[in-house]
């Protein structure tokens, strides 16, 4: 298992964040930091206020309470687009790509490259950006201006993924990842977030599958009910301890 930069400033620290509805709290008094190089896993049961998390970290969300630092500066996610500009990028459960366009055209969705003083798009170089990103990241796909509505489900998970790698400058969260692909196509996306480690990003992984989140994470945050239950170092516990926390029975 990767070793994690002890003594890195943090890429994300999240301080005694709260979030409240009205009169219900979503999460209460949580804290995290996540350094470079590093796979977090966020774990726990429907209603545990993952979601809520992913939501305050993309800027979706602002909290109730509670501190944000970005490589230790203190940040105010006022929505998602400050998040994108501090290099924080998700890639939700819908991916939200375009399925009539090309992989190109999705990777650089609302960044489209242009050329020349009438600014046409340039298709060229995001092809030949496109396509050398999913070389890189090992995404198997026909060719860069394939069609997303062709692709398989974890080619789009894939693209997914390669799009906030490309975006990414700092963190990258991922929510559940894998949660409708099958066996084959799990393990080569599960490749993909592995490679994102070694390209020194940050990654907060939400997934409901422990045997996932053993093979990926270097720690793993375990949430009840909105209230931080505890971390652990992925190495150092099993998944009896972690179902225990998730649960409150054991």
């Amino acid at each position: 298992m990767h070793e994690t930069g002890i003594g890195k400033t943090p890429v994300l620290e999240l301080q005694n964040i709260k979030m409240q509805f009205g009169g219900i709290t979503a999460v209460e008094n949580f804290s995290l930091d996540i350094k470079a190089g590093e796979v977090v896993a966020l774990v726990g049961d429907n209603g545990a206020g993952k979601s809520t998390l992913i939501k305050i970290i993309s800027g979706v969300y602002q909290p109730t309470a509670g501190v944000l630092k970005v490589s230790g500066e203190q940040c105010t996610f006022s929505d998602a687009s400050v998040a994108r500009e501090l290099g924080v990028e998700v890639v939700y459960q819908d991916l939200a790509l375009v399925d009539q366009q090309p992989v190109y055209m999705n990777l650089f969705l609302g960044r489209e490259l242009t050329t020349g003083p009438f600014n046409r798009l340039d298709r060229k170089e995001m092809l030949s950006q496109t396509q050398q990103l999913v070389d890189e990241l090992d995404v198997r796909i026909p060719s860069a201006s394939a069609t997303i509505r062709d692709l398989s489900g974890g080619q789009r998970q894939g693209i997914a993924i390669a799009r906030a790698t490309h975006w990414a400058k700092k963190l990258i969260l991922l929510d559940e990842p894998t949660a409708a692909l099958g066996v084959a196509e799990t393990a080569k996306v599960e490749k993909t977030i592995q490679s994102l480690r070694e390209r020194n990003l940050a990654v907060l992984i939400i997934s409901h599958s422990l045997d996932q989140v053993f093979r990926l994470s270097d720690r793993i945050c375990v949430l009840r009910q909105g209230k931080q239950i505890g971390i652990r170092e992925t190495q150092k516990t099993d998944k009896n301890e972690i179902v225990s926390m998730i649960t409150g029975l054991g």
